[in-house]
């Protein structure tokens, strides 16, 4: 552990130049204490780094020195593969390793190459998360990880809306997919390929057997065609809605990308006012209700007649309530 991280302290100064023992410590995650120590050791090693003082002082290596110990561990190789998205290689357990591994490709590129990729990380970030949307806590996620690179054949325990609301499970973990900040795993139990949402996991228990990956199987294709698959089944009831210039024109704002995909590719053609006559998917006369008052009076509906009644009870409600007359 100790021979890594003074590794990853002789990247940061060969990459970065000079850095205070703040700076290294919070690189590194540990005590600027334990930074002292590890440049002792370097020193003691032969490493030609010194130290200039006062306030804009710290590390450096002498110049014109490069050491040529960049060499990838295997968990460095597969983290780059997260290069970009330190926040789903942290979820993995590979933050530490995706660090180590960007620290190592910028020892090893010649300088000039170097000063560009650290211009592009300084320039451009990729964040995944979604908005106004706490990050779901997914302690398990590594294990199922590690059984999917393994192959290996797990049980787990798993939380559900129906019931009885807690399952097990017997899986073959085929892939894990990162969808809108939300872990989700890929898994095939008995004859069917399943997905399971990672936060909802509550135990995974390695049962000590391996499997033999489907030959046919394909992750980007599986999740492709289980999602529009998905999306579709969500959708079970389908609303005739009339919208103003100005609700159309709400539509891309708040409503969700299915539903403001179809409102646009069934409109009709404007009436002598302005409105038009569109198709509204939505998941239930409920979620339907809620969805068509985000659009305010700038929406009608004119089926079901469920849906309908319910917004017009919810008018006269608001009416009463800012004593309209």
């Amino acid at each position: 552990m100790r021979a890594g991280r003074l590794l990853s302290l002789l990247m940061l100064l060969q990459t970065r130049g000079r850095m205070s023992a703040t700076e290294l410590a919070r690189a590194l995650e540990v005590s600027p204490r334990t930074v002292y120590r590890d440049i002792e050791s370097l020193s003691a090693a032969g490493v030609p780094v010194y130290a200039d003082q006062g306030r804009a002082g710290g590390y450096q290596l002498l110049d014109g020195y490069r050491t040529r110990l960049t060499g990838l561990t295997g968990a460095e190789a597969e983290a780059l593969a997260f290069t970009g998205m330190p926040g789903p290689a942290t979820d993995l357990g590979l933050g530490a390793e995706l660090t180590a591994a960007q620290l190592k490709l910028m020892a090893a590129l010649p300088p000039e190459l170097a000063s560009r990729a650290g211009r592009i990380r300084e320039c451009f970030h990729l964040d995944v998360r979604v908005w106004f949307r706490e990050s779901e806590g997914v302690p398990c996620l590594s294990e199922l990880a590690n059984a999917v690179w393994d192959n290996r054949v797990v049980r787990i325990r798993y939380r559900r809306w129906g019931d009885p609301p807690e399952i097990e499970r017997t899986l073959w973990p085929l892939g894990v997919v990162l969808k809108g900040g939300v872990w989700y795993l890929v898994a095939r139990s008995g004859s069917r390929d399943l997905t399971y949402r990672v936060s909802r996991v509550l135990e995974v228990v390695d049962t000590g057997s391996a499997f033999e990956r489907p030959k046919d199987f394909d992750l980007a294709t599986f999740w492709k065609e289980w999602a529009e698959r998905f999306e579709a089944e969500q959708y079970r009831i389908t609303a005739r809605i009339r919208l103003s210039p100005a609700g159309m024109a709400k539509v891309p704002y708040v409503l969700g990308f299915h539903e403001k995909r179809v409102v646009r590719a069934t409109a009709g053609e404007p009436d002598a006012d302005g409105w038009v006559t569109a198709d509204l998917p939505i998941e239930t006369v409920e979620i339907g209700h809620t969805e068509v008052l985000k659009l305010g009076a700038d929406a009608e509906v004119l089926a079901p007649p469920e849906l309908r009644e319910r917004l017009a009870a919810t008018a006269r409600a608001m009416a009463a309530a800012y004593d309209v007359r």
